[in-house]
């Protein structure tokens, strides 16, 4: 009998680190992303640990399951609707994935649109919306041009919706909400901030809903001739429900070559570690890089106003 014991607890203490091992395997800190995904503008991590990604405008509407692991692309969904400006990418607790045609460069469209999908039953429908502030199309004033629209999350019964500011705006991002049903809506503006120098690509709530990620750049040029590029990703926490620009913000720069990459998603990957993905833009290619988000609570930032308001 204490043979038999002796032999069980080896058998564990052998067995318990590759069980470990096995449910918590460590991405790659860079990892390159197939040809087809040039121009990855959303993407979101399944319960299984594949990543669900899409292309934006002028590419066909299409689905990517990818393997970031085995470095693998797994399927593709093609769905019988328009990609008029795919944007961002969120999933809910039902398996559903959230499909947001709400690119807006030029300010002007009338038909923002999300769709709900269900990759296990292929079940296909539409939230059509408007922004409640938004009286002109396209506002005359560039400065104004605050109603295009890269990032969005699920929390709860509701989508969230971030906008991404011109470059000749104020550096706000305005945080609007709508039902995750099918239908036509008008958007709640619930709140906005500013993030300095940055206007906001992408975004991603963790499982647990108690942190927000935003990630945003910025395009300039150095005495007006050279050109510059930088990006970050801000994580928000410590706020109350859905509120999430209220939080604590902590910003991290996001790797560059030269100049800054186009991050445009992000999701979580496990715990503190995010992953965020990039387009392929010569001399650098699209890929999905590991992320980690400081284990404390953060201070807000001190290059933001610190304040969240409604503008």
């Amino acid at each position: 009998m204490k043979q038999m014991l002796r032999l069980v607890c080896m058998a564990s203490v052998v067995c318990l680190p590759f069980f470990a091992f096995s449910q918590n395997k460590k991405i790659a800190r860079r990892t390159a992303l197939p040809a087809v995904l040039k121009e990855v503008s959303g993407m979101v991590r399944t319960p299984s640990g594949d990543l669900w990604l899409l292309n934006d405008s002028k590419n066909p509407p299409e689905l990517f399951r990818f393997d970031p692991l085995s470095n693998r692309l797994l399927e593709t969904r093609r769905l019988p609707v328009a990609n008029r400006d795919w944007e961002d990418l969120a999933a809910d607790d039902r398996g559903n994935l959230y499909i947001g045609d709400v690119g807006n460069n030029r300010n002007a469209r009338r038909d923002l649109r999300i769709y709900r999908y269900n990759p296990a039953t292929q079940a296909l429908d539409s939230i059509l919306f408007h922004y409640p502030d938004q009286m002109a199309f396209a506002p005359a004033d560039e400065r104004d041009w605050n109603f295009n629209c890269e990032a969005m999350v699920f929390f709860r019964d509701s989508l969230h919706l971030f906008s991404k500011n011109s470059f000749k705006g104020n550096f706000y991002t305005k945080h609007y909400v709508l039902p995750a049903q099918p239908g036509k809506y008008v958007a709640e503006l619930r709140d906005s901030i500013c993030l300095k120098n940055r206007v906001v690509t992408g975004a991603a709530l963790s499982r647990d809903g108690k942190t927000l990620a935003l990630t945003g750049y910025i395009i300039g040029k150095n005495l007006g001739l050279l050109p510059y590029t930088k990006a970050s990703v801000f994580y928000f926490t410590g706020f109350s429900g859905s509120n999430f620009l209220a939080g604590h913000q902590e910003r991290k720069r996001l790797p560059k070559f030269l100049i800054a990459r186009q991050y445009e998603s992000v999701t979580q990957w496990e715990g503190d570690c995010w992953v965020v993905a990039n387009e392929g833009r010569k001399p650098q290619f699209q890929a999905v890089w590991r992320v980690k988000k400081s284990s404390s609570a953060p201070e807000k930032n001190p290059e933001t106003d610190g304040m969240s308001s409604v503008r």
